[in-house]
């Protein structure tokens, strides 16, 4: 091992850890979804598509400063989330899991056709409003967009899981969760604990949209990000905020090895292999509740 970039290999690894931290911060927004409802939402993806492309709207078609069209993307994913449990979502209550399933996946297929339509299908990339300027730990470099992405990832999903823990609506969600039934008759508003978990994964699935637009650009097949997002939650839990942070540090690491020590074209190989593992042995995820659903 005298040889090995031992210098090299810690790049690499910030960069997966960076990758790793929007994984998860992707993942938090299935989480909060099926921890509050039980719906596996496979546009997450898609939504996440929609939050990049209002910031670049924003940003280069109107000229706000990216403060400002950062507000407008988050804004419009909670309104997306909205919208879309209360018109698509909660009409199908009572119907079986499978056909939520699939009324998700057609309306990914929905917003990839209106990202087409409105900004057409060729791949652009976001006004850099990072800075290009390298970050240095130690004598390791690392992209300045990686860092700021980790660190943003980081800081909303510790919010989270604080919020779950002491704030009341926190609380009422994870009572939601826990028993529907019990909720209900301690007074608890469920179908505004339902739009409140849409709201808050379709703000989470925005700014991520942003800042994975920001590291490697825009275009209607950035929603497939969400695939590896839902690998993340699969592995983690498809219920713990906590394994959504874990299972995307996983991921985005093995990810980053693969793809530069066995080549690109294996780094998808590696993924579902590391989820057909844990599927194996914890079908229900490292840290998922052990009698949750599945499809």
């Amino acid at each position: 091992m005298s040889g090995f970039d031992w210098l090299f290999f810690t790049e690499v690894s910030l960069a997966g850890l960076g990758a790793g931290a929007l994984l998860a911060l992707t993942g938090l927004a299935f989480v909060l979804i099926y921890k509050a409802t039980k719906v596996v939402n496979l546009a997450i993806g898609e939504m996440l598509m929609i939050g990049a492309y209002v910031f670049f709207s924003f940003t280069a078609g109107l000229g706000l400063p990216w403060w400002a069209a950062l507000i407008a993307a988050l804004a419009a994913g909670g309104l997306l989330g909205a919208v879309v449990e209360r018109a698509i979502i909660r009409p199908m209550l009572g119907e079986s899991a499978i056909s939520v399933f699939m009324v998700t996946i057609g309306l990914g297929s929905v917003l990839i056709g209106l990202v087409e339509l409105t900004w057409g299908a060729a791949p652009t990339s976001l006004p850099d409003f990072m800075g290009k300027a390298p970050v240095f730990i130690g004598p390791a470099y690392v992209s300045r967009k990686i860092v700021i992405g980790f660190a943003v990832a980081a800081a909303v999903i510790a919010v989270f899981l604080i919020a779950f823990r002491y704030w009341r609506g926190g609380v009422a969600l994870r009572a939601t969760a826990t028993d529907q039934g019990a909720a209900y008759s301690c007074g608890i508003n469920v179908p505004a604990i339902f739009s409140m978990a849409w709201v808050f994964a379709g703000v989470a699935a925005a700014g991520a949209g942003v800042l994975v637009g920001a590291v490697g650009g825009i275009s209607p097949n950035m929603g497939v990000f969400g695939l590896s997002a839902l690998v993340v939650v699969i592995v983690g839990g498809l219920d713990s905020i906590a394994g959504a942070l874990i299972g995307g540090i996983l991921v985005g690491l093995i990810e980053a090895w693969a793809g530069t020590y066995l080549g690109g074209e294996y780094k998808l190989l590696t993924t579902f292999g590391l989820l057909l593992i844990v599927l194996m042995i914890r079908p229900y995820g490292l840290f998922g509740t052990v009698e949750i659903e599945r499809l």
